[in-house]
């Protein structure tokens, strides 16, 4: 494979996570420190990259060369990919839209295909922040949520999807809520004005949030609980 193929294969990576809105220009400028000019200009066929922007690219994305070589075989020939997601903080998961190096606790390595293949409503003020991050399960939502979650797992989030709409109806969703600086994993429910925070067991409370005015429902959502491993 020449340069001008690495090129073009790059260029179709990215465009096809900007066009699932798992990446935007904005985040991918972050991540390079590459004016969002020049990185459109690329994005369109308009423009080329050096080789020092190249390497920029590949190690935002945590990509190698391998990957491009591995875009132009069959897929039943490629051996299957990891997408990298990071366990962070509650605080983390919450607040930082691109999670610092520093933030990171470990990289958890997902089947890249299973998680490409996730649906998510688009939310525009979500665009740039990374999609998925994971965080680990403690018995303060363990215990009002068994059996669909157990303590010393990893909660896998989608904070793309916010949405209140079941994803696999009519099975409820899961969902990271904002409690204060922590994550909470409930079930929600509307009604009116109120989000209803809700765990499976009755044997605790629910939580209550009014809905203030002109503000959407989904704003107090962290995000949806994609995947819960007990082993990484």
């Amino acid at each position: 494979m020449n340069f001008s193929q690495l090129h073009e294969r790059l260029r179709t990576v990215l465009l096809r996570k900007l066009q699932r809105g798992d990446l935007s220009i904005t985040l991918l400028s972050r991540q390079t420190g590459l004016a969002k000019s020049h990185l459109s200009r690329y994005l369109h066929g308009a423009g080329r990259l050096s080789i020092h922007a190249l390497d920029r690219l590949l190690k935002a994305q945590h990509l190698g060369a391998e990957d491009l070589v591995d875009l132009g075989q069959h897929p039943q020939s490629r051996v299957q990919r990891a997408e990298l997601v990071p366990l962070v903080s509650h605080s983390s998961a919450l607040f930082e839209p691109d999670i610092r190096p520093g933030a990171v606790r470990m990289w958890l390595h997902l089947p890249s295909e299973e998680m490409q293949s996730l649906h998510h409503p688009r939310v525009s003020s979500r665009a740039s922040w990374r999609r998925f991050v994971a965080i680990r399960i403690g018995r303060d939502d363990a215990c009002p949520m068994d059996p669909v979650l157990y303590e010393g797992a990893i909660a896998v989030i989608d904070r793309h999807y916010n949405s209140l709409a079941p994803y696999h109806p009519p099975r409820q969703n899961v969902y990271a809520v904002r409690d204060g600086l922590r994550v909470m994993l409930r079930y929600i429910d509307k009604a009116g004005t109120h989000l209803i925070i809700r765990p499976r067991s009755i044997a605790y409370p629910a939580t209550l949030i009014d809905i203030a005015a002109h503000v959407n429902p989904g704003d107090y959502i962290a995000g949806r609980v994609a995947f819960v491993f007990t082993e990484v």
